[in-house]
């Protein structure tokens, strides 16, 4: 039997995030074409955390108590908006991502988020990810038709990685004053 090849990931890494199931729909198409986390199992989802720490470093009590202190909260995608090569929908609010996202960094801040790489936090749900301008360009004219788009955010799932797909693993409800 041939050796396999790596996959992009580590085998036990993990992230936090917000599933957004309302968004597949208009996302999900979209996604499965130009955005290969949607193929190793990701769903549509604001990211909370990632890199967060390995799976068998979690303290699952307290990241519990910390997510449930936070209330849920509607969320609606009105519109898009851009990184380099990726599109993706902009949550109003932004501020409760952002709000448990550095949450989440305070109390472990050996895990920043995207392992430090950015200078600030911007909540979004990626539809595109190493695509070329025009391309996005369409997509962001097709999507507009499908928004504004409502969610209710009542949890945060822990997703752990195989090393070639991501799978749920737990899910920490919001709004449990612990």
């Amino acid at each position: 039997m041939p050796p396999t090849e790596p996959g992009p990931y580590r085998a036990g890494e993990t992230a936090l995030v917000v599933a957004i199931p309302e968004a597949e729909p208009l996302v999900g198409p979209w996604r499965s074409r130009l955005d290969a986390a949607a193929a190793d199992g990701v769903p549509a989802h604001v990211t909370i955390l990632y890199p967060f720490l390995d799976r068998d470093r979690l303290d699952e009590g307290a990241l519990d108590r910390l997510i449930g202190a936070h209330p849920a909260f509607d969320v609606r995608f009105t519109g898009c908006g851009r990184f380099p090569g990726v599109l993706y929908l902009s949550p109003d609010p932004e501020r409760p991502f952002r709000e448990l996202t550095e949450a989440v960094a305070a109390r472990w801040p050996e895990a920043p988020p995207y392992g430090g790489r950015f200078a600030s936090i911007v909540p979004h749900l990626t539809v595109a990810d190493q695509q070329e301008p025009e391309l996005l360009d369409h997509v962001a004219a097709e999507l507009a038709a499908g928004l504004p788009l409502a969610a209710r955010v009542r949890e945060v799932r822990l997703l752990v990685s195989d090393g070639r797909r991501w799978h749920e693993d737990r899910i920490f409800a919001l709004g449990r004053r612990l």
